[in-house]
C-alpha cells in the first residue's frame, strides 16, 4: 500500500481545468467579468463583487514576493523529506496573493518585492527568482 502524500492535489470538476493547466506549465486565475478583478485561490464566485461571471484566464507567472517562513520540520509526508523549504506568499502581477513555495534561492537571498517567476514541480506551481533586473512592482 502506498504511503500517503498531504502534496497532491484532489481535483474536482470545478478545479480540474487548473491542475490540468498546470501539468501543461500554466498557471490559470479567475477573472470577473463584472468588476473585471482577477482572484486566486480558484471560486466559482467573485470575492470581491460576489459575481458568478469569472472564467479562467492564464496568469503572466510573474510575482513579487510578498512574505515567507523557512520551514525546518514538518511531520506529514513527503514534506518531512524536503525540509528545509520555504514556504510564501507571493502577489501575482494580475492583483492577487498566492500561497505558494519559493525554489532555486538561498535564504539568505530572500527579501520582500524580490521578482520571481512560475515554475511547476509535480505539476503544482511554485515561484523561482526572475532573472530579468527591470520587474519592479506592479500597478493594481
Amino acid at each position: 500500500m502506498a504511503a500517503v502524500r498531504y502534496d497532491l492535489p484532489e481535483p474536482d470538476a470545478f478545479t480540474r481545468p487548473y491542475w490540468e493547466a498546470a501539468a501543461r506549465g500554466r498557471l490559470l486565475i479567475r477573472r470577473c467579468a463584472a468588476c473585471r478583478r482577477a482572484h486566486h485561490y480558484p471560486r466559482e464566485f467573485c470575492p470581491h463583487c460576489w459575481s458568478e461571471e469569472v472564467t479562467w484566464v492564464e496568469a503572466s507567472g510573474r510575482a513579487l514576493l510578498y512574505t515567507w517562513s523557512t520551514v525546518h520540520r514538518n511531520d506529514l509526508p513527503p514534506f518531512g523529506e524536503r525540509t528545509p523549504y520555504v514556504a510564501a506568499v507571493v502577489d501575482l502581477a494580475e492583483g492577487p496573493r498566492m500561497m505558494t513555495q519559493v525554489v532555486e534561492c538561498a535564504a539568505a537571498d530572500l527579501r520582500a518585492g524580490l521578482p520571481l517567476r512560475v515554475t511547476f514541480v509535480e505539476g503544482k506551481p511554485v515561484f523561482r527568482p526572475e532573472a530579468r533586473a527591470d520587474h519592479g512592482t506592479y500597478a493594481s
